[in-house]
C-alpha cells in the first residue's frame, strides 16, 4: 500500500516544539490549503486545514522557525494524531521534508 502526500499551503498556527520521552524534538503546527480541483469535469473550490508534525533535528527546529502566514510545501505521509482511538483522532501529515515557498505579491 502507498501512503505519500505532498501539499502546499500556509502556516496558520505557529509550530510548537516539544521533546519526546527519548529526547527527540517534535514540532506540531497547522497549515491551510486552498485551490481549485477538477471533479467530474467541473472546477470545485477546495479549502481545508490539516495538522503537520515534524520530528528530529533539524527538521523540527526549522518548522518552528517559520512565521505564521509562511507559504510552504510539505511532503510526508498521513497518520492519526495519536495512536489511541482511530474514531476520534484527527489525521495529520507526518512531515519528512518541507520547503518554504516564495510568495508573489
Amino acid at each position: 500500500m502507498s501512503n505519500r502526500v505532498e501539499l502546499t499551503g500556509w502556516l496558520v498556527d505557529a509550530a510548537e516544539l516539544r521533546h519526546s520521552p527519548a529526547g527527540v524534538p517534535i514540532a506540531r503546527g497547522l497549515i491551510e490549503h486552498e485551490s481549485q480541483q477538477t471533479e467530474a469535469g467541473a472546477l470545485r473550490p477546495t479549502r481545508f486545514r490539516v495538522g503537520v508534525s515534524a520530528a528530529g533535528t533539524p527538521l523540527a527546529e526549522r518548522l518552528t522557525d517559520l512565521p505564521v502566514g509562511a507559504s510552504i510545501r510539505v511532503s510526508g505521509y498521513m497518520r492519526r494524531s495519536r495512536q489511541r482511538t482511530p474514531e476520534t483522532d484527527p489525521i495529520i501529515i507526518s512531515v519528512s521534508r518541507f520547503e518554504r515557498l516564495q510568495t508573489t505579491e
